[in-house]
C-alpha cells in the first residue's frame, strides 16, 4: 500500500521514500513537519522519557520483606516441616518462605488426592466384582424399576377408573 504525505512516499511496512528533488508526490500536498536529522519519530513503550513529562524514577514500589503469618500459614509451615512446633515460628516470616511452604503443601495435597483416587478405584472394582457374583447389574436394576413404575401406573389407573 502506498500513501503520499508531502514529499514522502509511505510503503506498506512503515518504510518511507523521499520523492524526486523534494517535489510533492501526492495530488494535494500536505504540510508536514520536517523530519528530525536522525529519521522518523518512533513510539516506544520503554522507560525513556522525552524530558518534558515528570519522571517517576524516584518512586519505588516496595514489597514488604516480612509477613505476619496467619494461623493457617503457621499450620502449613508446621505441616511442611519448616518448623518443629508452633512456638518456634517467629512473628514475622519472609513471604518467600510462606510461598515455598504453600507450594510444598499443595504438592502434598495433590499426592494425597492421587492416592485416594487410586484407593477409590480399587474399591469400585471390588464392589463391582461382588455385584457380578450376586448377578446384579444396572440393566437388571433399570428393568426392575420400570416394572415397578408400570405396576404403580396400572394401580393408579384402576383407582381413577373406579
Amino acid at each position: 500500500m502506498l500513501t503520499a504525505a508531502g514529499s514522502l512516499l509511505r510503503l506498506g511496512l512503515g518504510r518511507f521514500v523521499r520523492g524526486p528533488s523534494g517535489a510533492p508526490l501526492g495530488a494535494a500536498p500536505r504540510s508536514s513537519p520536517p523530519l528530525p536529522p536522525w529519521g522518523l519519530l518512533r513510539y516506544s513503550s520503554g522507560g525513556a522519557t522525552n524530558g518534558s513529562a515528570p519522571s517517576d524514577q524516584g518512586k519505588v514500589h516496595r514489597v514488604p520483606t516480612q509477613h505476619r503469618p496467619s494461623q493457617f500459614d503457621k499450620k502449613i509451615l508446621l505441616w511442611t516441616g519448616r518448623f518443629k512446633s508452633m512456638d518456634e515460628i517467629p512473628p514475622w516470616v519472609p513471604p518467600e518462605m510462606i510461598d515455598a511452604a504453600r507450594n510444598k503443601a499443595r504438592v502434598k495435597v495433590c499426592y494425597i488426592m492421587i492416592g485416594l483416587t487410586i484407593i477409590a478405584c480399587f474399591a469400585v472394582i471390588a464392589s463391582a466384582k461382588r455385584a457380578v457374583e450376586r448377578h446384579e447389574s444396572l440393566t437388571s436394576w433399570n428393568l426392575a424399576k420400570k416394572a415397578k413404575l408400570r405396576e404403580e401406573a396400572a394401580l393408579a389407573a384402576q383407582a381413577k377408573a373406579k
